[in-house]
């Protein structure tokens, strides 16, 4: 590509990448096919195993060029099994990627800066080093809300005094950054909380591949039970609150054309195991495990209805927008959920299901009871919310939008 048609350098500074699996690829991928020139400012690939992927390491594969995207990996710690180097793992990222900018990336010209946020807010320091030589303006998508992000999290660790600081720290971080995207329309009152303009927060909202249009592409080799199949499909983690969804089950257990799919792994996958096992629900509710990406299009079409949760008492949790609803949405089924006002309000905006409060499994109980059998009804609601899909958390349409705010 020459700079003639090139549209622009970018920089795209954040711990994960390919071949991790974060939105982080597809932003550097995509903005590569619309026309940009990317270099990726990233770390030696080790989440969530805790170790070096195969064949990377300090001195293996740090810098590549990956589907037209020049990476650079900095020096990183791995984070250790169960995270228990997690602190060495951030702080050695930060330091070097630092020290990568000063020695080798100032000297390079860019005209955008994306900082693909996911936890610690700090990752941006990077792209502000480089912003301090360079000017460039920084534009930081925000996956996880801070502080509270931080705090849901480590509360026992933290006096008054010390919140202060990570507050202060993280207003800092917000009033440097020129523009703030943010994948939840409820973090816009929480930042603004800080002090921070409104102007410079504009709403970008995750994506997801169209569910749908992939269902023919490879077909597991599972026993897929028969009935009214509601499937969760994901992380099996604390953040999905699978006491609740248990819970959720034992309230429906007499509604015998009710059956549960559960598919991915997770902190939870094993509590799940001796829930069945201890319930005596081996004929009603159904953990299969994790599957490739590649055949869970497959899983999608056979549900009926799809299950989403997310777990109550956390002010990030409570207005994030996971990114399993636009995946959910794109498959064309109805969504129970037991979720936060964030995903609550998508659901709400396209009428594409039931949802309550986090939690609420007695409240969702009932719901369920009383519509899955209106079988009419729940296929509008994934019809509905199919649309919405397509016309809001399509790639593409995500991507352009990315677009035209890098050009404004």
């Amino acid at each position: 590509m020459t700079k003639e048609e090139s549209k622009g350098k970018v920089l795209l500074v954040t711990q994960y990448f390919f071949p991790e699996n974060f939105k982080s690829n597809e932003i550097a991928f995509e903005l590569v096919k619309k026309g940009y020139e990317v270099d990726a400012l990233v770390s030696i690939p080790n989440y969530p195993e805790g170790r070096y992927y195969p064949g990377y390491g300090v001195f293996r594969r740090r810098k590549e060029v990956v589907n037209g995207v020049n990476v650079f990996r900095a020096f990183q710690l791995p984070r250790g099994r169960g995270g228990r180097l997690l602190v060495f793992n951030y702080i050695s990222y930060i330091f070097s990627a630092c020290a990568d900018v000063l020695f080798y990336f100032v000297w390079r010209k860019y005209d955008r800066i994306i900082v693909h946020q996911t936890s610690p807010v700090f990752q941006v320091y990077p792209a502000f080093l480089y912003k301090f030589f360079r000017r460039t303006p920084v534009y930081m998508w925000v996956l996880d809300l801070w502080p509270p992000s931080f705090f849901d999290y480590h509360t026992s660790l933290f006096d008054r005094f010390t919140k202060k600081i990570i507050t202060s720290l993280t207003t800092r971080i917000y009033r440097k950054c020129d523009k703030i995207l943010i994948s939840s329309q409820r973090f816009e009152d929480a930042i603004g909380e800080l002090g921070i303009s409104k102007d410079k927060i504009e709403y970008f909202p995750n994506w997801s591949e169209d569910m749908l249009a992939g269902f023919r592409s490879q077909i597991p080799k599972v026993k897929y039970p028969q009935g009214f199949t509601i499937l969760m499909a994901g992380n099996l983690g604390v953040a999905q609150d699978m006491e609740a969804v248990g819970e959720l089950i034992l309230k429906l257990q007499d509604e015998e054309e009710l059956k549960w799919v559960f598919v991915g792994n997770g902190s939870k996958k094993e509590w799940l195991d001796d829930f069945i096992k201890n319930n005596h629900l081996e004929d009603k509710v159904f953990a299969l495990g994790r599957y490739p990406y590649e055949q869970m299009p497959w899983f999608y079409n056979k549900a009926d209805a799809m299950l989403i949760t997310l777990r109550t008492g956390s002010r990030n949790l409570e207005y994030v927008v996971p990114a399993r609803l636009q995946s959910y949405m794109s498959s064309g089924k109805p969504i129970f959920a037991m979720i936060g006002a964030g995903g609550r309000d998508v659901i709400r905006d396209a009428a594409c299901g039931f949802a309550v409060p986090a939690g609420d499994y007695e409240k969702l109980a009932a719901i369920i009871r009383e519509n899955y059998t209106n079988k009419d009804a729940l296929k509008q609601a994934g019809v509905r919310g199919r649309n919405y899909f397509m016309e809001n958390f399509a790639k593409d349409i995500c991507m352009e939008h990315l677009c035209e705010i890098l050009e404004d």
